[in-house]
């Protein structure tokens, strides 16, 4: 059995491409570039918790840091380093294998140094801290909503819920419209790309990962404003076609999570702006709302012209539904 470092030197080394020490220290050595803030967070996927035991490793790998490279990219920031602690079961070659080109592909899909980490035995847990860089003072928090702003969500949020449903033998969802669910649920895509464009645009901003009005929250309260939201506006067309049910399609979108799209609002006279980024990147942008004075009030302007309170949290790990 091959012992902890020879894994690491087999299947995480990597040659780094912006690090000026990575693999093989006590620790890595990073230089952020003239005039950049670092911006740094960590995403734990725990088995049972996040992902099935059984979920294919080569996808495992890739959503094991493409969620956290989205946290990166809700903060309008650029991805330049990871470092990944790994609790694992076995030393199972063929699964660290497929873990690691899982992951790696993700790395190269985003530009990412791999510069260090740690793998001990235990429970199948995987813990990745990942860094990025934006301008200093350019980073989009969640702090920054106004009233008036206009709330917009990109992608089409609720397809993981969906795929999660269908793998949980709750739903079957139309052939056409199964492995999309799929791949959005085992292969997220990180918003780079938006979360850069949207750098002098957006006010606030947030991914969606447990929930669109759940995360909502959090803009909600860090900004001391409320929101409503337009039933009307809400990318669910596509989701109902999927399942058939126009309730769990509503569910989905606004309570699902899991998709990693960004959510975030933006003056109106910015509006034509973020239509040209959705033209640009070919990702639709949805303009679902607006923000209200009203402190972390939520309300549904409803398809028959009613406006209803809405109540919703995200998943907590430690809430009476974990």
């Amino acid at each position: 059995m091959p012992s902890e470092f020879a894994l690491i030197r087999r299947h995480f080394t990597r040659p780094a491409r912006h690090t000026d020490l990575a693999v093989g220290d006590d620790a890595a050595l990073i230089r952020p570039r003239a005039g950049m803030q670092l911006a740094i967070s960590t995403d734990m996927l725990v088995a049972g918790t996040h992902f099935f035991a059984d979920t294919n490793p080569e996808d495992l790998g890739w959503k094991t840091l493409a969620v956290n490279v989205s946290d990166i990219a809700a903060m309008g920031a650029e991805p330049r380093w990871v470092v990944l602690a790994a609790s694992l079961p076995s030393a199972d070659e063929a699964w660290i294998e497929a873990f690691a080109r899982g992951f790696f592909a993700c790395c190269e899909a985003f530009g990412i140094d791999a510069i260090g980490g740690d793998t001990t035995r235990g429970p199948l847990n995987l813990c990745p801290t990942i860094f990025g860089e934006v301008p200093t003072g350019t980073a989009i928090t969640r702090s920054g909503a106004r009233p008036g702003d206009d709330l917009w969500v990109s992608g089409a949020p609720g397809r993981a819920a969906l795929g999660l449903a269908e793998l949980r033998g709750q739903i079957q969802l139309a052939e056409t419209h199964r492995n999309d669910c799929l791949a959005a649920l085992q292969r997220p895509q990180p918003r780079v790309a938006l979360g850069l464009a949207l750098r002098g645009l957006a006010s606030a901003m947030l991914d969606v990962s447990d929930g669109l009005f759940g995360d909502l929250n959090h803009i909600l309260e860090l900004s001391r404003v409320g929101a409503e939201i337009h039933e009307a506006t809400l990318p669910v067309a596509a989701l109902n076609a999927a399942c058939g049910d126009a309730q769990r399609a509503f569910s989905a979108c606004t309570a699902g999570g899991d998709d990693y799209e960004l959510l975030f609002t933006a003056p109106t006279e910015h509006r034509s702006d973020i239509e040209a980024i959705s033209q640009r990147l070919q990702l639709p942008l949805h303009r679902i709302g607006r923000i209200t004075t009203q402190a972390e009030q939520v309300s549904l302007l409803a398809r028959d012209g009613q406006l209803r309170p809405v109540t919703a949290s995200g998943y907590d790990h430690f809430g009476r539904d974990a």
